[in-house]
């Protein structure tokens, strides 16, 4: 009976450690890092979010590569962003790159954090977070990946589990937060003004779907073959009130002629959209039919039908977590048939084609 006692007194206890100390935890500047690539920063967006609702008067702000902090500003979920061209600094003058990251450094230091939280988990951010100051720093465990003992917020979240879905992981960097069960998937609303522009790119009335085609990627493992969404635009056009709409990013640039010439003449090509103005027309899609990359995550997040198309071999741990997504795959990617791509289409149309 005294050792039930006892244990009771030490759950109670350790219990009481963590709780009243949890109570007294209340960062007032928070400093998120995440420099991973946009799809990376579309699947942080449930945790940006967690944060906010549990510190809801602190003020957050959240250091991200270049390329996804329009993303991270959009959300409403930060109060401010510091975005770094990581390949500027990877790939510029060494001199030159030094002198950016002192730089860095030294705003990070002004800022005076009381709090840091790297998602991502790099040498690099692991010392930015070190080096900012902050009394508290909160480190994803990337086994070889991260340093681990810069970090000093405890309890420490769980090592890295290569199985999780990357969101999952992201929120496990929370758990010692006492951050349980918060939402997987969220979705946030494109500018105004983004979408202003693109109503006067694309054609108007209800009766008319619009379905997008995303034929880039940037690996060529990842490309369903040019042809095959050639294909696919010439059977959705010989549907009424139907229009197949191709985006061309700027790594697809090159491919304009080529679409010009084996894709129907009435298929609408839209390229030189900034990457707000590209959500904003995904927002707009009956569905998209896209190979696996960003485009996919950044249609999810404002809530296009999603139709991926990808080998089965590829890790399923990076896809979006909608509830509107199709998967068509095959043992390889150019093995995948029109008809079966198309017939998920329609699923999402809840139309014959």
């Amino acid at each position: 009976m005294k050792k039930q006692f006892a244990d009771i007194q030490i759950h109670f206890s350790t219990f009481s450690l963590f709780y009243f100390s949890d109570l007294k935890f209340n960062p007032q500047n928070i400093l998120i890092i995440n420099f991973g690539q946009i799809g990376d920063v579309v699947l942080s967006l449930p945790a940006l979010k967690a944060v906010r609702a549990k510190f809801p008067a602190a003020r957050i702000t959240a250091m991200v590569g270049k390329s996804g902090a329009e993303i991270v500003e959009i959300s409403g979920y930060v109060d401010e962003k510091i975005a770094v061209d990581r390949v500027k600094l990877r790939d510029g003058q060494k001199i030159n790159s030094i002198g950016e990251v002192l730089q860095i450094v030294k705003d990070v230091r002004r800022r005076k954090f009381d709090f840091v939280i790297d998602l991502h988990s790099l040498y690099e951010t692991n010392f930015l977070g070190f080096l900012s100051g902050a009394k508290q720093r909160l480190y994803a465990n990337r086994e070889n990946r991260s340093l681990d003992f810069l970090a000093n917020f405890r309890p420490a979240p769980p090592r890295e589990d290569k199985k999780l879905h990357l969101t999952d992981h992201y929120l496990n960097v929370l758990k010692p937060l006492g951050i349980e069960s918060a939402a997987r998937f969220v979705e946030i609303e494109p500018r105004e003004k983004d979408l202003e522009k693109i109503e006067n790119l694309l054609p108007s009335g209800e009766s008319v779907k619009l379905v997008g085609l995303f034929p880039g990627a940037g690996n060529p493992s990842r490309r369903w073959s040019l042809q095959k969404f050639a294909e696919t635009a010439d059977r959705l056009s010989r549907h009424k009130n139907t229009l197949a709409v191709v985006f061309l990013g700027p790594e697809e640039k090159d491919l304009r002629a080529e679409i010009e010439e084996k894709f129907p003449g009435e298929t609408l090509i839209i390229d030189n959209l900034s990457l707000l103005e590209f959500i904003a027309a995904l927002s707009k899609l009956s569905v998209l039919i896209s190979n696996d990359t960003s485009a996919i995550h950044l249609g999810a997040m404002v809530g296009a039908p999603i139709v991926l198309v990808m080998d089965k071999r590829a890790p399923t741990t990076y896809l979006p977590l909608a509830d509107k997504i199709r998967l068509v795959n095959d043992d390889a990617i150019d093995r995948i048939k029109t008809d079966a791509v198309l017939r998920a289409a329609r699923e999402m149309l809840e139309n014959e084609y």
